[in-house]
């Protein structure tokens, strides 16, 4: 991966429906040889996909909390992350080190539906226990910064 590369990746990552021909003006190729890089970066795994980035809070769920979660002896973690499906305010979810097994990103629309879901995890898919924080605010990050270096 060279430095044209590199700004190709940050350009997408700013605006990942960019256009080729545009893509290209931004990095100074034409927009074929940029369509080849593109295709190559994906090919080569370092490009994994676009996303949307949704505003959790324009949907209603503006409460929003990191989960700690530890499983009874005996549950299976694959048996557990498949069940993660069942929980549309689960919005990601990270098999961790140290002494719980699982960190989720959870987003609610109050309270009480965060109350609804610890209860369900423990009953139905074999939590023991949970730690949360609230989150306060999100920091905004510059997601290009992961390309310097």
């Amino acid at each position: 991966m060279d430095a044209v590369d590199r700004e190709i990746l940050a350009v997408l990552v700013r605006d990942g429906r960019i256009t080729y021909q545009e893509l290209g003006r931004a990095v100074r190729l034409s927009a074929n040889a940029t369509a080849d890089r593109v295709r190559r970066l994906r090919q080569d795994g370092v490009l994994a996909g676009y996303r949307a980035d949704v505003a959790l809070a324009a949907l209603g769920r503006r409460l929003v909390m990191f989960t700690e979660v530890r499983l009874r002896d005996g549950v299976g973690y694959p048996g557990f992350e498949r069940g993660l499906a069942d929980f549309p305010q689960v919005v990601s979810a990270a098999h961790v080190t140290g002494e719980y097994d699982y960190q989720l990103r959870v987003a609610c629309v109050d309270t009480a539906e965060f109350e609804r879901i610890i209860e369900r995890l423990k009953v139905d898919h074999g939590v023991r226990e949970l730690r949360s924080r609230l989150v306060l605010r999100e920091i905004a990050l510059d997601p290009t910064r992961v390309l310097r270096g």
